[in-house]
């Protein structure tokens, strides 16, 4: 089992659809072959590592290297190893910025300055260094936790753009529930003022505080609503918490406001039921996370 790899410079700049359509067919190709590694591209500079059987990743690169979309293609090393740096990417992949270069500690400058075949061929020792910051970042990319409702990518282009137009209405929903939002706001101002201006003047009854209590409920439902309409275009959440938390506000709510003389104990009592339920459930997913 050898390592190899190489630089080369794209012929022109790849737009992300290409780097896209160049990824999947590295990662289809490579599955075949059991062939692992990493693409890197950054100022159309390309680095590749490829791991795997000698005899698949040497024909690999033969291939790689008469292809017309690239040039100066330059062997940087061909190691025998006995493990693989990246065994679990039939290709993972980086586009590097700027900004990324320039965050990379150790690597920044050569990063910036020499990023390219010839660069990297009288750099051999930052091959080193560079695979282990690269096999970092994938394996954080792994563990961090990630739920995505309706990803923007997707294998099935049809899929993609029902993903896409649905982001759109959820965007669209969210910003009702923001206007909603401003009215209820106004709405608890207008309870408050009405209820202090009624006599006896500057006075809360029970009752009025209950009601008030209710437009400031009503208002925060309408926020926890809101997350819930925006989960769907976010990554770094699972919804299963906030919607509970929502749910075990809006009965809070009901609660509050119970006109208990003209309530049915069972009613009461189911109502009691949904609330430690939800509050169980709330628990359990807190303690879990």
């Amino acid at each position: 089992m050898i390592r190899l790899s190489y630089a080369s410079t794209a012929i022109k700049e790849f737009s992300p659809e290409n780097l896209l359509a160049l990824l999947k067919s590295c990662r289809t190709n490579n599955g075949v072959k059991n062939i692992t590694g990493i693409l890197l591209y950054s100022h159309d500079t390309f680095f590749q590592v490829l791991e795997g059987d000698e005899a698949a990743v040497e024909s690999t690169f033969e291939s790689i290297k008469k292809d017309k979309r690239h040039k100066d293609v330059t062997l940087i090393e061909k190691l025998p190893i006995t493990e693989r740096v990246f065994p679990y990417w039939s290709m993972g992949f980086e586009k590097l910025g700027s900004k990324e270069l320039s965050e990379m500690e150790g690597l920044n400058n050569f990063l910036e300055k020499d990023f390219t075949p010839a660069g990297f061929a009288a750099h051999k020792h930052i091959v080193g260094p560079l695979l282990a910051h690269l096999r970092s970042k994938l394996v954080k990319q792994v563990t961090v936790e990630s739920h995505e409702e309706l990803p923007m990518q997707h294998e099935d282009p049809f899929i993609q753009l029902l993903h896409r137009t649905i982001r759109l209405g959820v965007k669209f929903l969210a910003l009702l529930m923001v206007i909603v939002i401003l009215f209820g706001i106004i709405d608890v101002v207008y309870v408050i003022f009405e209820k202090i201006t009624q006599p006896p003047f500057m006075l809360l009854t029970i009752n009025d505080m209950l009601e008030t209590f209710g437009a400031f409920l009503a208002v925060l439902i309408a926020i926890e609503i809101f997350l819930n309409i925006t989960l769907y275009i976010r990554s770094d959440v699972i919804p299963v918490k906030l919607v509970v938390a929502t749910a075990l506000m809006a009965i809070s709510r009901k609660v509050i406001v119970f006109d208990y003389k003209h309530l049915p104990a069972e009613y009461v009592s189911a109502s009691a039921l949904v609330l430690v339920a939800l509050g169980i459930t709330y628990w359990l997913v807190q303690k879990k996370e």
